[in-house]
């Protein structure tokens, strides 16, 4: 008996989308399913979860933040954002909203499925834990509460231990600077972006070969970080 391939359903109401990303996700293992708007994707959605939602923000009868918020209420599996470059913000927005990652328009279906693979694999993370994280020479102990950089301890503040360990929980998605700001300092401290940067600079500082190419902690451009897990 073979096992059944994970289901993507595509929300977006461009044809040309679905024509293009349909061959691509089979020829990768996964069944593609198809909604041409936010209602019937969330029906979908409802009716048979599937494994993971690419979903577009510019959608014909409901904007795609509300269709996120929407399914958010009931289906908590990964899902992908596609966007147009000039909607930064709506990216963010998105991504505050739950969603897990986002690409965008125009894009690579490389691009794409990378970032699906790292949200499978994060929603697999999610369900039995991972106690020990390693990217390139750093470990991360959960259990212990240990970071070390070539098997040598290295000493981290609390707020710098905490945000490292969200940054690593994010299982390779990008955290926004809100996310990581409320989440650590707290809703006060929301807008505080010049001060998150500082402790990311001290992690880099402790934990980066190279500071001019930073390959664990990662920035994305005015949204936020990645930590970038073997």
């Amino acid at each position: 008996m073979t096992a059944s391939r994970p289901r993507i359903l595509v929300v977006d109401d461009e044809p040309q989308i679905h024509r293009f990303l349909a061959p691509a996700l089979d020829a990768a293992g996964y069944e593609a399913e198809r909604a041409d708007n936010a209602a019937d994707g969330l029906r979908a959605i409802a009716k048979r979860p599937p494994d993971a939602v690419v979903l577009d923000l510019g959608l014909p009868d409901m904007d795609g933040k509300q269709a996120l918020q929407k399914a958010r209420a009931f289906y908590d599996g990964p899902v992908i954002i596609l966007s147009a470059r000039d909607r930064e913000m709506e990216k963010i927005e998105a991504l505050d909203l739950g969603a897990d990652d986002y690409v965008e328009k125009p894009f690579g279906v490389g691009e794409l499925l990378a970032r699906l693979r790292v949200a499978l694999r994060h929603k697999v993370q999610q369900a039995g834990g991972e106690p020990m994280v390693t990217a390139g020479d750093v470990q991360i102990d959960r259990i212990l509460r240990l970071v070390s950089l070539r098997g040598e301890p290295v000493r981290l503040s609390p707020k710098e231990y905490e945000l490292l360990v969200r940054l690593a929980d994010g299982g390779g998605r990008v955290l926004t600077h809100r996310q990581l700001l409320t989440g650590i300092w707290g809703p006060a401290h929301e807008h505080d972006v010049q001060y998150l940067r500082v402790f990311i600079g001290q992690l880099r500082q402790k934990l980066e070969a190279d500071l001019a190419d930073p390959k664990i902690i990662t920035t994305e451009p005015g949204v936020g970080y990645r930590f970038n897990a073997d």
